[in-house]
């Protein structure tokens, strides 16, 4: 992540919005300090999870992997933790 003091960011604010166009974030600071982060506005494309989240149903299915268990994951998750 990009870091620049406000008064470098007021300066160059055109070439730091095309940095983030581009999807890269930039922290703003104010004597070293973060105040600010400029990030990309990235909209969610509902129809495209929705069609992965059905492919991934649709394979579970077809690999005949029974329902998910919550409580299996969970022991895989803790396992090693004290």
């Amino acid at each position: 992540m990009l870091e620049v003091g406000a008064f470098e960011a007021k300066n160059t604010l055109g070439a730091l919005l095309d940095r983030v166009e581009a999807g890269e974030e930039v922290r703003i600071t104010r004597h070293g300090r973060p105040v600010a982060r400029l990030v990309p506005d990235v909209k969610p494309d509902i129809a495209r999870a929705q069609e992965a989240a059905r492919r991934i149903r649709e394979r579970a299915k077809e690999n005949k992997l029974g329902a998910f268990n919550w409580d299996e994951w969970k022991a895989y998750r803790d396992e090693g933790r004290r």
